[in-house]
């Protein structure tokens, strides 16, 4: 038993407008099967066998606050001239260049028009497979608690876990890899962003949340009401849904 995350969620004021942001910058198709937005690889959604982790962006009525995401997304390049076109491309969209507290570093941090903080890599030899998502960036106090979790909770494989950061990524070696990193400061505000995880065909949901409660999770009331997911939280708090398959 294990789940895979097949959506990463951001939460908008627009999600419409959010989402065709996000389908410029990653060079894919944004769709709306209902309230919100779905943005994948062309030629629409998989349901329930999605072929790439995609973003799912959700309407809500609350703007983001000054606070820094403590989850965000790492976009990847294949040259300093693909770097420098791509910032120049997302800036036209309408993204901004923020500072994060970065100081001089090879990569450089920008926002979506509704202030969601994310970074264009350098070019890096580790990402020439993941697509345009390089890594799922998450903040954490301790890598390693994080890894023990979440290593638990899903099907991807642990490849580097030290005291500064902790590094998963799909056992197909496709996709982005999801590095929870050291960062100071505690979660203060409901993240932004977050993961979306499924259950396999055959698996039963409600037993993979009970296994997850088991390691650690947190049941979490949004006011949600009755949904065919479950909201939890990890052993540091950060929100994630286990979907349904149907």
């Amino acid at each position: 038993m294990a789940l895979r995350p097949v959506h990463v969620n951001i939460k908008a004021l627009d999600a419409s407008a959010v989402g065709r942001f996000w389908a410029e910058a990653l060079g894919w198709s944004a769709y709306s099967p209902g309230v919100t937005t779905y943005v994948g690889p062309a030629g629409g959604l998989v349901w329930p066998d999605p072929v790439a982790l995609g973003v799912d962006v959700v309407p809500v009525s609350e703007p983001k606050t000054t606070t820094k995401n403590r989850v965000h997304l790492d976009l990847a390049t294949t040259s300093a001239a693909h770097q420098a076109e791509l910032v120049a491309r997302l800036k036209a969209l309408g993204a901004t260049p923020v500072n994060v507290g970065q100081g001089e570093v090879p990569w450089t941090v920008l926002a979506d028009p509704e202030g969601n903080e994310f970074c264009v890599l350098e070019p890096r030899g580790i990402h020439r497979d993941t697509g345009p998502i390089a890594v799922v960036v998450v903040d954490c106090a301790d890598p390693r608690a994080m890894a023990r979790f979440w290593g638990e909770a899903m099907d991807w494989t642990l490849h580097e876990v030290t005291d500064d950061h902790a590094v998963l990524r799909s056992a197909k070696a496709a996709g982005p890899y999801l590095e929870f990193l050291r960062t100071p400061g505690v979660k203060t505000v409901p993240d932004r962003i977050h993961l979306d995880l499924l259950p396999y065909p055959g698996d039963d949901k409600e037993a993979e949340v009970a296994r997850l409660r088991a390691l650690g999770a947190t049941d979490l009331d949004l006011g949600q009401g009755d949904v065919p997911w479950t909201c939890l939280t990890d052993p540091e708090g950060h929100e994630f849904c286990v979907l349904a398959l149907s």
